[in-house]
């Protein structure tokens, strides 16, 4: 678990990067009463800044001068090119091969150098915690702990605009970011439920729930491009399965679905894994009550996002 303490220390490290996001009703028929925390409205289109800034700004600045390397399906790569830029010194960026053009393009322009390899060679270094070949800071999109403080600071924010919700759901793809909101959720209202949600085509977390550990599965790459994952990280799960009450799946189509539904609602843009909690809500996953949906992210293709808004499923 990671430290509150930690979490409001990080909320002051980042402030004036990360911005404070909204938390807004979403008017819908459902089973419950939905909130939408929007995380798809931060400088970099998602929350990765918040990690980013904290893990880089705790850094020992003398190593920082060799540069910053991360491995990221995009939105890791734009907070950790964001933070390299402020610096002043070089980002190199290892990207799977399925990563989505947007998040490149967007990475490419804050200065980063982005290294596309086969999903094998970028699983790699996300479990070794380097790039081979390529010197600079590490910073670890998931299993560094200053990068889960900074994730954490979005519960702090939940909290202040809505002091009672039964449950919020977090998209889950390495842990990080579900981890830092369940923990400082746990230590300031232990009474709100954390599930995290993944695609059904990357279940991994839900596999090893069942499982008892984590166990590989078959992993198959989707529009989803920011969640669901072959296996939990070995690191993350003792981390992960203390803070959270379950998981949940949502298929491609209920994800489609949502957002679809988010941009005629509430003129949001949201990329895969920003709908995955929108979409278990909707289908009643998480039950009734208040629920808070961390919309993490927004950026989508627009090659990807046009036949999602006429209503087919990329």
């Amino acid at each position: 678990m990671i430290a509150l303490d930690a979490i409001e220390a990080a909320r002051e490290r980042i402030a004036g990067t990360a911005v404070r996001t909204p938390l807004v009703r979403l008017n819908v028929d459902a089973p419950a009463e939905i909130w939408l925390k929007l995380e798809n409205l931060q400088p970099i289109g998602s929350f990765k800044i918040r990690g980013a800034a904290n893990a880089v700004r705790t850094a020992d600045p003398a190593q920082l001068e060799a540069g910053l390397v991360t491995a990221s399906a995009g939105n890791m790569a734009q907070g950790v090119a964001w933070m390299a830029r402020e610096l002043g010194v070089p980002a190199t960026i290892v990207v799977p091969e399925h990563a989505p053009q947007t998040k490149l393009d967007a990475a490419e322009r804050l200065g980063g150098r982005v290294m596309r390899v086969p999903y094998a060679d970028w699983w790699r270094a996300i479990e070794e915690s380097r790039a081979e070949g390529v010197e600079g800071v590490f910073i670890h999109p998931v299993e560094d702990e200053r990068v889960m403080e900074g994730n954490g600071t979005v519960a702090l924010e939940i909290l202040e605009d809505l002091p009672d919700p039964d449950t919020v759901l977090v998209p889950f793809g390495g842990g990080g970011l579900v981890t830092g909101i369940a923990s400082a959720l746990s230590a300031l209202r232990p009474e709100t439920r954390v599930y995290a949600v993944e695609p059904e085509t990357g279940a991994a977390l839900n596999a090893a729930l069942a499982a008892g550990a984590p166990t590989e599965i078959d992993y198959r790459p989707s529009f989803v491009d920011g969640s669901g994952s072959r296996s939990v990280l070995p690191g993350m799960w003792p981390r992960v399965r203390e803070v959270i009450a379950g998981a949940f799946t949502a298929s491609i189509e209920e994800t489609a679905a949502a957002v679809r539904l988010l941009a005629e609602r509430t003129r949001i843009v949201a990329e895969g894994a920003g709908g995955l909690a929108v979409a278990a809500a909707l289908a009643g996953r998480a039950g009734e009550g208040r629920i808070v949906c961390v919309v993490s992210g927004g950026n989508i293709d627009a090659s990807t996002l046009a036949p999602i808004l006429v209503g087919e499923t990329p």
